[in-house]
């Protein structure tokens, strides 16, 4: 049986965060402190109970609300449960459809923590209904399809450096020598102004640099704000100067490099390389089991621009991950449709705008 609940549901959100935690597909877009921080989306979740009311799945939905009454519905790596299960899924989907009528939700989706080569998971999904994903090689989808974890279970802070390569190694080293420093601020204390403008001026220069559209500063301090304890700022310091920064997240069994920013200055003193072992560090510390890069292009040509990110993230010699994408359920297939073909559009028109500028 399913178990629907509402932001106002303390005992029930208990309850999913709780399960969320503890797990193996628990993730932090799955938590409601990231509902906090999605706070420009509605909210609601699905409890899967069995017989005793003991939780075995858990959904949490964001709902974006458009004109005429419509709102897409979305499960940011959903379902945290056992994916091969149909009877939990089928309690999950069940509660959501229940929602998205609530809401008028014309498509439900999904992008689940579940790889490529799971057929089982594909077919499943099939036969409730979900169009398949595209066959995307970039960064297209709301969340990255490809990914690099490493697995940091039981793992030393000696095991793991000797299984990086040689040049990753030989960079970190090299950051240590020229004197790079680094420091996190988490996000349960307050941050120092001018580190968050710091770190928002990088992000600007390497949006810049790099042809990507970035966050603003106010997003990064709710961000850090809303997850507390589970987010930290990196910051990396050459000759007083911040050079680069990140923001990682600590949540359940694993932590996530989400955001990464460098200056235009300085890069040959390789900040990056000892941001993301002390963000890796902080993993061994937690007792995590997976240490999350995040995205990276699943184009794996040299000539491609973005081919220099799987680079350096290969070199922490993780997993290469593929995850299986976007599912859509289309509750009113024309609208999905037609909706689908004019967000494309905005988003492209978006970017012309923005590299326009540069």
């Amino acid at each position: 049986m399913f178990r629907l609940v509402s932001a106002t549901d303390n005992e029930g959100r208990a309850m999913m965060d709780t399960f969320n935690q503890s797990c193996p597909k628990g993730h932090f877009a799955q938590s409601w402190m990231w509902a906090g921080v999605k706070d420009n989306w509605q909210n609601a979740g699905v409890l899967s109970l069995d017989d005793e009311g003991k939780v075995r799945g858990a959904l949490l939905l964001l709902f974006r609300k458009l004109p005429l009454g419509l709102s897409i519905m979305y499960a940011p790596r959903g379902p945290v449960c056992d994916v091969h299960d149909k009877a939990v899924l089928t309690d999950l989907f069940d509660g959501a459809k229940a929602l998205a009528k609530k809401h008028g939700s014309y498509v439900f989706k999904i992008d689940p923590d579940v790889l490529s080569s799971d057929e089982e998971f594909i077919e499943t999904m099939k036969g409730f209904g979900f169009r398949l994903p595209e066959n995307s090689k970039n960064f297209e989808g709301i969340q990255p399809r490809y990914v690099f974890r490493l697995n940091v279970e039981n793992k030393t802070e000696d095991e793991l450096l000797q299984s990086f390569e040689s040049k990753t190694r030989y960079n970190l080293r090299l950051s240590t020598r020229k004197g790079v420093t680094v420091k996190y601020f988490p996000g349960d204390q307050p941050i120092p102004d001018e580190e968050l403008d710091a770190f928002s001026h990088l992000m600007d220069t390497t949006g810049e640099r790099d042809r990507f559209i970035v966050r603003g500063r106010d997003y990064f301090k709710k961000l850090l704000e809303v997850m507390g304890a589970n987010a930290r700022l990196y910051m990396a310091y050459a000759d007083g100067e911040r050079i680069a920064g990140t923001v990682a997240l600590h949540y359940g069994d694993k932590v996530w490099y989400l955001y990464g920013a460098s200056s235009n200055e300085k890069r040959n003193l390789m900040p990056n390389y000892q941001l993301q072992w002390e963000m890796i560090r902080w993993s061994l510390a937690e007792n995590c089991r997976i240490y999350d890069f995040r995205g990276v292009s699943g184009d794996l040509s040299e000539d491609n621009p973005l081919y220099g990110l799987y680079r350096f993230k290969k070199g922490f010699n993780g997993d290469f991950c593929e995850f299986v994408g976007e599912f859509d359920l289309e509750y009113r297939k024309l609208t999905a449709r037609m909706m689908d073909l004019a967000q494309k559009t905005y988003r492209k028109l978006r970017y012309l705008k923005r590299m326009g500028k540069n």
